[in-house]
């Protein structure tokens, strides 16, 4: 090869490198410098899911990123509406009623400026006590019960309460983070925990660990009536997801998913969604729940309109997001 020809060679090769770089930086050029994930309170699944996917989208995307604990579902509807946050995870339920302007912390305010990104996982609503609670169903719950429904705001805290109106349980009203409720109820301070998180939820498995515990199921009267009144569908807790369960055990649950503000850059989430669902073996990796966090489930959202750079990766890998679903 001539002298002439390698550097004609060479000159091409650097000509295109910088192009290639020019085009990346464009790209990014709207990109934030850091963004922060809403998650919930510690000792839930929010935050566990939460915190590793911001770390993952982090090393990925060369941007720093980090989780914020917050009061969960309703409260990250809001944060991400007003731009306080870019990202954060949330729930159907107070979706819902968040983009319709019944939020419970904006009252008459639609929170719009929200977009789904992808799916997550569907949260169960499970009742657990201390087996020496004596309490074996929902019906054996005395009057008066202390139950700890989660940090305010929370979904828990939202549809749980309402649930146990339905089912006539009369109750005391608790509210903290999951890892405080847990630490409660072993110290005799509540008697019942009223959780809604993916599973496995880490303060139940904490609490396993350390205390003899009893997962109550909801039986088939129960379920029939709670889907009946509730955004909620049954659900199954395989006897796998603790040790505590001999067999499966039946709950209600509520469909989950990542959101962010519909102004976030759309290339920034086009790149957050292709990492998310084109590598699930690392997010099971981050927390087994998102075993169901795969582009599939995206029918599950009936509720959010979708950001655009979210809508663009799936609409370009044979799932049909309509244009009128797309903020």
């Amino acid at each position: 090869m001539s002298q002439n020809i390698r550097v004609l060679i060479t000159a091409a090769t650097l000509s295109a490198t910088v192009l290639s770089s020019n085009a990346i930086a464009s790209d990014r050029a709207d990109w934030p410098q850091n963004f922060t994930v809403g998650t919930a309170s510690q000792g839930g699944t929010y935050f566990a899911y939460g915190s590793g996917w911001a770390n993952y989208m982090s090393e990925n995307l060369g941007i720093s990123g980090g989780a914020e604990i917050t009061g969960g579902p309703v409260q990250n509807m809001a944060l991400v509406h007003t731009g306080d946050l870019g990202f954060g995870l949330t729930t159907m339920g107070p979706a819902s009623e968040a983009l319709e302007g019944k939020s419970p912390l904006a009252p008459g305010m639609k929170l719009d400026n929200v977009c789904a990104m992808f799916p997550m996982y569907q949260t169960p609503f499970s009742v657990t006590v201390l087996t020496n609670s004596g309490i074996t169903r929902i019906a054996d719950i005395p009057e008066g019960a202390r139950i700890g429904f989660g940090p305010a705001g929370s979904t828990s805290d939202t549809y749980f309460p309402r649930m146990m109106d339905a089912l006539g349980v009369q109750y005391e009203r608790r509210n903290g983070s999951w890892a405080d409720l847990g630490g409660q109820l072993q110290d005799g301070l509540i008697d019942v925990v009223a959780f809604a998180a993916g599973i496995p939820i880490p303060a139940v498995s904490q609490l396993e660990v350390q205390s003899d515990i009893r997962i109550i199921e909801f039986n088939e009267d129960e379920v029939t009536r709670i889907t009946a009144e509730f955004p909620v569908a049954p659900f199954t807790i395989p006897a796998n997801t603790y040790s505590s369960l001999n067999a499966d055990s039946q709950a209600v649950s509520m469909w989950n998913f990542a959101v962010a503000g519909c102004d976030v850059p759309e290339e920034l989430v086009y790149e957050m969604t292709r990492l998310t669902l084109e590598n699930n073996d690392k997010m099971v990796s981050i927390h087994k729940a998102a075993t169901t966090s795969v582009a599939e489930n995206y029918v599950h959202n009936t509720v959010i309109p979708w950001h655009p750079g979210a809508a663009r990766w799936f609409n370009e890998n044979g799932y049909t997001i309509d244009v009128s679903q797309i903020k």
